[in-house]
């Protein structure tokens, strides 16, 4: 499904943002993986996995290809989980909020569930196993999160990590692949701010953020929304739309510097 999801929107980006209906389907119809996948139904699958795709009338529209990014709503996130490979381990903490135009507009918080908690993990996050003990488990925990989540773009500080666990988590609980447009902090602050280091832990110090928690779910995504207001002060003008942005962050980091000092 994820290389699906990452072709139609290429496509539709490299269409303009729209695409004709039709155009769309046989899209997917010659994308999709098993020859028995229903393409009305893998079509209700992307949209419902976080893509901003609408359908107005007879074209679909890639809603972030022309919303303003000052329009746009942000939902920084951060896991913490029991170990780093998806496969063989779980999140036990997701705290995330929703930002847009610089303000927090809502909040989620919530550990897990978890009977496995090596001591390392504690060490890190100073969370205990008593903490987890009447926790919700995932199977409770992660639809009201993809709920919270809807479309809005995915943020996260090293964003593969935070991405690319809660999609798997997302997927071995039966609500498909995550979808949701995607932006790093880490990435966007290499590109508009000047650090000795990119850590979440560098930066809180340095930009005197100063959040005093840090390895705990809600706070680093705290932090986060701060680096990302904080870069996005330096962005240059000439970045305009959701995908302009994001695409602005996958530039190399001298050409984007290159546009911030022609300002």
């Amino acid at each position: 499904m994820r290389p699906l999801i990452d072709q139609i929107v290429g496509a539709v980006k490299r269409s303009g943002g729209r695409m004709e209906l039709e155009r769309f389907r046989a899209l997917i119809q010659k994308s999709r993986d098993s020859l028995f996948e229903d393409v009305d139904t893998l079509t209700e699958l992307v949209i419902a996995s976080g893509v901003p795709l609408e359908i107005e009338g007879e074209e679909v529209v890639l809603a972030t290809h022309f919303r303003p990014w000052r329009e746009e709503t942000f939902c920084i996130v951060d896991v913490e989980t029991n170990g780093s490979q998806p496969s063989r381990s779980q999140i036990i903490e997701i705290g995330a909020l929703k930002w847009r135009n610089g303000e927090i507009v809502d909040r989620f918080e919530s550990f897990a569930e978890c009977s496995y908690l090596p001591y390392s993990i504690s060490e890190i996050t100073g969370i205990m196993p008593e903490d987890l003990e009447g926790a919700p488990p995932l199977a409770k925990m992660l639809p009201k999160f993809k709920a919270f989540l809807g479309d809005a773009i995915f943020v996260a500080h090293n964003i593969s990590f935070d991405y690319n666990f809660v999609s798997a988590s997302f997927e071995r609980f039966g609500l498909g692949v995550l979808g949701n447009r995607r932006l790093c902090t880490i990435e966007l602050a290499r590109r508009t701010i000047e650090a000795e280091r990119y850590g979440l832990g560098h930066l809180n110090i340095a930009l005197d953020i100063n959040t005093l928690v840090h390895h705990r779910a809600f706070a680093d995504a705290l932090t986060a929304s701060k680096v990302l207001e904080i870069g996005l002060k330096n962005v240059p003008a000439s970045v305009v739309t959701t995908e302009e942005l994001i695409d602005f962050t996958k530039m190399p980091v001298k050409r984007a510097r290159k546009l911030i000092e022609a300002l």
